[in-house]
């Protein structure tokens, strides 16, 4: 039997609230991605180009430092949730993947939006996780 973990990054709460529900439905382990200093309503301001969302979002080498990790290795099955930012994953998702050795691991991306679609997002995750078996992203509106 496949140990299932579901991991997830959200800024506002609502990537929050959908994990949760299915790491329930799932019967599986819940895992916060989250950095050391949250996200403040300024830092997500997409309009302004000083704003640390934005500037993160800019640079493409950006990798957010996490808070804390989770030893991934009991888990077969790791479901990866997070808003869609500038039309693909906050960055900080990148630095969670790079951090861990996801070889013969499935990955299954989630995303939620209010518009956009996952864009190059599965592409990103699998240069990030390159020997794990990455599934086609989901939308969750």
């Amino acid at each position: 039997m496949s140990k299932i973990l579901v991991t997830y990054f959200s800024a506002s709460g609502v990537t929050k609230a959908a994990a949760e529900k299915m790491a329930k439905e799932l019967g599986a382990d819940l895992f916060e991605i989250r950095p050391p200093v949250p996200y403040s309503e300024a830092d997500l301001d997409w309009r302004d180009k000083h704003s640390r969302s934005t500037i993160e979002m800019k640079d493409r080498k950006s990798r957010p430092e996490l808070a804390e990790n989770i030893d991934i290795t009991p888990y077969d099955q790791i479901y990866v949730g997070f808003p869609i930012w500038w039309g693909v994953a906050p960055h900080i998702i990148y630095t969670f993947l790079e951090s861990h050795d996801f070889k013969g691991k499935e990955i299954f991306p989630f995303a939620t939006s209010g518009g956009s679609g996952f864009g190059f997002t599965g592409h990103d995750i699998k240069n990030c996780a390159p020997q794990a078996i990455v599934h086609p992203g989901k939308m969750i509106r």
